[in-house]
């Protein structure tokens, strides 16, 4: 079994990686760069040389291109001892176009120039920018730098690598105390009267590594954080996975008990609490009352749950309902094969499978409205009918169809013809054998249907303007946010893999004949 499980999640992983390189592929070769900028809401108040530089920087933290501002260039040969610091400051700023340059400037102009081209860059040079009115047009300060674009090779291989993080007790540069990993029963963030098992960190970037809290998924972790990339659309600037599973809503004050002992109402979440060197002391007598070192940095409690959370919730409880009335409803059919019952079941599969997924959501969503529930999704509990509906009905009727034709299928082998030539009744015979049997195949799609709520649903989510995570990769697409459509692929494809695997596991719990330890596997 273990030797299988190997094998598997060793076929699933390089499943992954070729899946996320080909959408990588697709991303940054085929689609022009320029239009990751389409929703980005701070080039609209760049303009001339300014803007031109805050492309390159934005493509270089994107990782597009390798950016080199002459100023860095210099900066480095000063922090490296190549240069003094007085020539440093002598050479820096240089002429609004090349001849007013200084003889010194032009020099250092000149190695910084050949030094990049010789290592493939191409240097160029802005010139100032002025009105007609001989005034310096805004943002249009001269600009000298370097760049080269980065091998999607070299974009695959930073990928790759960083996609998994691991927080240890010398992230930090200075802490107070000595550094560690400690556990306590108690969380401080409560009070530390109410239990809470928590394990927090001092040396570390984030300050608790593992507690519990009642927001989805209950039990939250800082020791290892996934990167996915940063969205420059959907969220900007925000990684795709904290976009899937931060909270979200409206800001959300209650009593908040700071490491120092000192309570008050705040939207502080002090669980998020990670380290900033040197800002208990930049921030004076206010952070001196609420902390006591460089862990200050918090995000805000949120009123809802992340986009992760609502579809998760919408999708069990939809694959929850599904289970419990198409398994049976699908044993009832095959049971009266033939007769009103089964005519019913049939008519209801046909309908549910031939007609468009949009058609029967929007009419679910025209019987919702008479009944007066909402049809735009606003947390309420009614709020959360319809999505359900509309996810559980089609799924019922697949659940209906395969139960019935496994059922069928059972009904019509030997070993069934034997049972009943052996004496046992149709009840023992049903019981005993058939529906175990069948159940073999429907249960290999139970990890599916779980993880595959973690996804959200499209279209469903997009009707009802459910926050999930369902439309991230339609609005990754949409506005040429490659980063994110590299992530949500990547979260996808493992989902599938993971599925795939834990189907085989479970059916191997269901039935001992299937097992994958046999010759040839």
């Amino acid at each position: 079994m273990s030797r299988y499980l190997i094998k598997r999640i060793l076929h699933g992983l390089v499943s992954v990686i070729i899946v996320v390189i080909a959408v990588m592929l697709l991303v940054y070769n085929a689609i022009d760069r320029e239009k990751i900028f389409m929703q980005n809401p701070l080039i609209q108040k760049k303009s001339s040389n300014e803007k031109i530089a805050f492309k390159y920087q934005t493509w270089e933290d994107y990782g597009y291109l390798e950016y080199v501002p002459y100023s860095d260039w210099l900066n480095e040969l000063a922090a490296n001892g190549e240069i003094d610091e007085s020539t440093r400051a002598a050479v820096i700023s240089f002429g609004e176009t090349a001849a007013d340059d200084s003889a010194q400037t032009a020099e250092y102009v000149r190695k910084f120039t050949e030094y990049h081209k010789s290592k493939g860059y191409t240097v160029e040079r802005l010139d100032a920018v002025y009105q007609t009115n001989k005034q310096m047009a805004k943002g249009g300060a001269q600009r000298l730098y370097a760049y080269k674009k980065t091998p999607i090779i070299v974009r695959m291989w930073k990928y790759f690598t960083g996609v998994i993080k691991i927080d240890n007790i010398h992230k930090a540069n200075e802490v107070v105390g000595k550094r560690g990993i400690s556990f306590t029963l108690h969380d401080p963030a409560y009070g530390g009267e109410k239990f809470s098992p928590a394990i927090m960190g001092n040396g570390t970037k984030n300050k608790y590594l593992l507690y519990f809290d009642n927001k989805f998924p209950f039990i939250h972790q800082n020791l290892i954080s996934v990167n996915l990339g940063l969205s420059y659309s959907i969220n900007y600037n925000v990684d795709v996975w904290d976009t899937m599973v931060q909270p979200q809503g409206s800001i959300v004050q209650k009593d908040t008990y700071y490491p120092t002992g000192y309570v008050a109402k705040s939207s502080n979440d002090l669980h998020t609490l990670t380290y900033s060197e040197g800002s208990l002391k930049l921030g004076g007598e206010f952070m001196a009352r609420k902390y006591v070192d460089d862990y200050t940095m918090t995000t805000s409690e949120k009123s809802g749950m992340s986009k992760m959370g609502y579809s998760f919730l919408i999708g069990i409880i939809a694959s929850f309902i599904a289970y419990m009335l198409g398994i049976p409803l699908g044993i009832v059919m095959s049971r009266n094969q033939n007769k009103l019952l089964d005519k019913i079941g049939t008519a209801y599969i046909v309908f549910i499978i031939a007609v468009p997924s949009l058609a029967y959501i929007f009419m679910f969503r025209a019987i919702g409205l008479a009944f007066g529930w909402p049809i735009t999704f606003n947390g309420s509990p009614t709020a959360y009918i319809l999505p359900i509906i509309s996810l559980a009905l089609p799924s019922i009727g697949g659940l209906m169809k395969w139960t019935r034709r496994y059922m069928i299928d059972q009904k019509n082998s030997d070993y069934v013809k034997f049972a009943r030539s052996g004496g046992l009744s149709e009840s023992e015979i049903f019981r005993g054998h058939i529906l175990k049997n069948a159940m073999i195949y429907i249960v290999h799609g139970i990890p599916g249907t779980i993880l595959g709520a973690l996804v959200g649903a499209i279209i469903t989510e997009r009707v009802y303007t459910v926050p999930g995570t369902g439309g991230m990769l339609i609005n990754a697409i949409t506005y040429y946010d490659n980063a994110a459509t590299v992530g949500v692929a990547m979260f996808y494809a493992l989902l599938s893999v993971t599925s795939l695997i834990l189907g085989d596991v479970l059916m191997s719990m269901v039935d001992p004949r299937i097992s994958f330890t046999s010759k040839g596997r």
